[in-house]
Parts: structure tokens; C-alpha cells; sequence
């Protein structure tokens, strides 16, 4: 029963007679991430344990099979490798290769822009693992600093296929459809949603690495999310003057708005700068105290960055609108309410409590944090049990979030009492608008 010993994925099992489980790494949308040693060979492997009910329930199941089928598919120095793939009725076990150097977001963050030279090798690596995959017939659709790791050598590592599209997921017209990415790093044509390249798009987010690695922040920003798309539209950028010559040459050709004559791969790397010999050599990585920054463990002392991904689910079509905006409560939102604020995390967080225990007395938090509050009645409930009401917390920008406040269990209308009488009066002064109307109003 060595299999069954570790089907909770509890520290001490036994995967499978295979791996033997060691501490939590930390924890994903749909499970947790483990430190293991591959008992065949020695070697200690991360292993991802996804459950399968909750990939139901969001309906994700083929973005994991794509995503399996795509890490089958591409073996590359540059890529974290997946070793094997095991499953339970309950569970999915990955066995991939363990990276213990943080993300590339991390240094960037903490050390600001990097010399050229070694923004160079990395930005090679980089290409060299991105490259291979279009040969291959896959595009990642979410490159960005955040799904680099780098190892304890210093040299990077491609992660989390989760939105990567295959060549024969193309339309009739050759392209692909599927609007996905993370705002500031997603290519202008991904966004007017008329089809895309995705080996083009690729390229156009290496870019934008690419700036973020010498410059220290993104080409195009503004806390207007929209004003930002519009930015990116334009290529409406400017190139820091400390950079090189060659490298203000090279950046315009990769951040070229028109996927016709943005640069390709093989006249990238005859780049001047591309080819220019590099001195210094990334410096070895120390490990983080906690391996959790690795992509899948995520961060619970910090909001989560929303990508595109949940733009998309969160707004109306791919009307952005309505996250600066009132919206109506009709579709599936059942009773939600969305809303930018400028209010830092820790503030949302205080205001959610108060209104907690404000709440007639009747209300109680059981989750809070950085990334959202849980709250839920502390009696017995109605027909439909206790009265539940979750807020996620995700940063847009570093000086815009958003919080999506939504039933998270007992009956709608009390619900709906709940937050007309209490949480949208105390929220109220906190809700921002890109361009503040006269009266802002909070849908629910």
C-alpha cells in the first residue's frame, strides 16, 4: 500500500514504490508542490500533486492534458524537465525537475536591472529554449520573468506551460485565437483578438524580457490597464539612454508592433548585440529559505499578479471595463462584485475584517492574508447552510489591484442583504475608476 501511503501526498510516503515524499514546497490552485527523492536514482525531484475534482470543477481539465502533452514533447536544457506522470482515481502526480534558484522576477526585484553581458546570457538561454519549441510546434503564450526560474548555477529555465497553444490548435487561417498572456508582456495582435502567430507573439514577450532585464521595468506601463493595451498597440515605449548602441537597435526590432516585420529568430541571432562575445557569467543562485517562489507554490505574503488569464474570466468578453466600472449582476457571476481600488493590500484586507465583525456579530474570518479574505456566519445558517463570502485580492499593477468579492456559500439572498447593508457602505471610498465618474457603483 506504498502508493496509497502517499495518495494525500503527506510527508514520509512512498509515490508509487517511486518517490518519497519530503516537505510541502507549497501550494497551486489545484494542489500542492513536493520536495522528493526518486528512491531508483537519488536525485530530489519537485513533485506536483493536482487533484483532479478541483480541476474538474474549474473545468481545466484539457489545459492540464495540454500542458502534460506539451512538457512530454520538449526536453531542453533550458526547459525544467518533467520526468514522469502518475495518477490515483483522486490524483495526478508530476515528477519534474527540482529548481532551487528562485524566479528571474526575484533578482530583478531585488537587484534591479542586470549588466548587459549577463543579460545577454540569459536572454540566449532564453531563445535557445523558446526556439526549440517552435521547431516543435509549441508557443509558451506566457513568457515572462515570473516563469524563468533559474537554477543554482544561475542559468535559466523555461516553466509552466499551462497556457501553451500546439500548432495543430491553429485555426483554418493558420493562426491562433486564444486570447491569453499577462498584461504588459502580451504582443499587441494577441490582444485585438483578429488571430496571431504564436512563434511572433513569443518573440514580441522575449522582448519585452528583454528590456525588463536592462532596463529594470516594464517598456509599457500606466496604473490604466486600458491606457497600457493602448500603449502596447502603439509600441508607444521609450529606450533608457544607458543602454548600448546595439541594444537600442535590437529592442525597436522585437517590439515591433506589426507581427509582419517583427524579427524572427534567425535574424535575431545575427544580431550584433545577440552576438557580441559576453565576459561575465551568471552568478551561481543561492537557494531561497523557501522554495515556495517556484511558480506552482505561489506567494500567500503577497496578492497574486493576475494575468490575462483572469482578466478574461473575470471580465465580460475582453471589455475591460468592468474592472473599473459597475457592472450587472446577471450571468454567471451569480451576486459577484468586482472593483479596482488603490488601497494597498494590507488596507483591503483591515476594511474586509471590519466588515466581518461588523456584520450583525454574526460573521467570522476564517482566511486572511495578502491574496484575500474568507468570512462566513457563525450560526447554524438557513436551508442552505452558513452565509460565505470570499475576496480575492490581485495586483494589476503595482499601485492598482483588484478585488473580486463573491457567495461563497448559504442562500443569494442573504447574500445580496449582506453586502447592501454592510460591505458596499464600507467599501465604498476605497473603489477607484480609471477615470472617476461622478458616482462610482458597486455591482452586486
Amino acid at each position: 500500500m506504498a502508493a496509497a501511503a502517499a495518495a494525500d501526498g503527506k510527508k514520509g510516503g512512498v509515490l508509487q514504490g517511486r518517490y518519497e515524499m519530503g516537505r510541502v514546497l507549497g501550494h497551486g490552485n489545484f494542489g500542492r508542490v513536493h520536495v522528493a527523492r526518486d528512491l531508483r536514482t537519488g536525485q530530489s525531484v519537485a513533485v506536483k500533486v493536482v487533484a483532479k475534482e478541483k480541476v474538474v470543477r474549474a473545468g481545466m481539465v484539457e489545459q492540464i492534458k495540454r500542458e502534460i502533452a506539451v512538457m512530454k514533447r520538449v526536453s531542453h536544457p533550458n526547459i525544467v524537465e518533467l520526468h514522469e506522470v502518475m495518477a490515483t482515481r483522486s490524483k495526478i502526480y508530476l515528477a519534474l525537475e527540482l529548481v532551487r534558484g528562485g524566479e528571474l522576477f526575484a533578482r530583478i526585484v531585488r537587484s534591479g536591472r542586470v549588466k548587459e553581458d549577463v543579460a545577454r546570457l540569459y536572454f540566449r538561454q532564453l531563445i535557445s529554449a523558446v526556439d526549440f519549441c517552435h521547431a516543435r510546434g509549441v508557443y509558451h503564450r506566457d513568457l515572462k520573468p515570473e516563469n524563468l526560474l533559474l537554477d543554482e548555477a544561475g542559468n535559466l529555465k523555461v516553466v509552466d506551460f499551462g497556457l501553451s497553444a500546439l500548432a495543430d490548435h491553429a485555426r483554418a487561417d493558420g493562426l491562433l485565437h486564444t486570447l491569453c498572456g499577462t498584461p504588459g508582456y502580451a504582443a499587441p495582435e494577441v490582444l485585438q483578438d483578429k488571430g496571431y502567430d504564436g512563434a511572433k507573439a513569443d518573440l514580441w514577450s522575449c522582448g519585452v524580457i528583454l528590456y525588463v532585464l536592462l532596463a529594470g521595468s516594464l517598456p509599457f506601463q500606466d496604473d490604466n490597464i486600458v491606457t497600457m493595451y493602448t500603449k502596447v498597440q502603439r509600441g508607444d515605449y521609450r529606450c533608457p539612454p544607458w543602454l548600448s548602441t546595439d541594444a537600442r537597435r535590437l529592442i525597436p526590432r522585437l517590439l515591433d508592433p506589426n507581427p509582419a516585420t517583427r524579427i524572427t529568430v534567425a535574424e535575431l541571432v545575427e544580431m550584433p548585440w545577440f552576438k557580441k562575445t559576453s565576459i561575465a557569467r551568471p552568478v551561481s543562485v543561492e537557494p531561497p529559505v523557501d522554495p515556495a517562489r517556484a511558480k506552482e507554490a505561489g506567494d500567500k505574503d503577497e496578492p497574486e499578479t493576475m494575468n490575462a488569464f483572469h482578466l478574461i474570466s473575470l471580465s465580460e468578453g475582453f471589455d475591460l471595463s468592468p474592472l473599473f466600472e459597475g457592472r450587472s449582476s446577471t450571468g454567471r457571476r451569480e451576486g459577484g462584485m468586482l472593483f479596482a481600488t488603490r488601497e494597498p493590500a494590507r488596507g483591503v484586507v483591515s476594511r474586509l475584517e471590519e466588515v466581518a465583525a461588523r456584520g450583525g456579530g454574526q460573521m467570522r474570518v476564517t482566511k486572511s492574508g495578502a491574496g484575500g479574505v474568507r468570512f462566513e456566519g457563525a450560526g447554524r445558517g438557513g436551508p442552505k447552510g452558513r452565509l460565505a463570502v470570499a475576496a480575492e485580492i490581485f495586483s494589476v499593477t503595482p499601485s492598482v489591484l483588484v478585488v473580486d468579492v463573491k457567495k461563497d456559500g448559504g442562500d443569494t439572498l442573504e447574500y445580496r442583504s449582506f453586502c447592501s447593508e454592510h460591505l458596499r457602505p464600507a467599501l465604498q471610498d476605497i473603489v477607484w475608476a480609471a477615470d472617476p465618474p461622478a458616482s462610482v457603483a458597486l455591482a452586486v
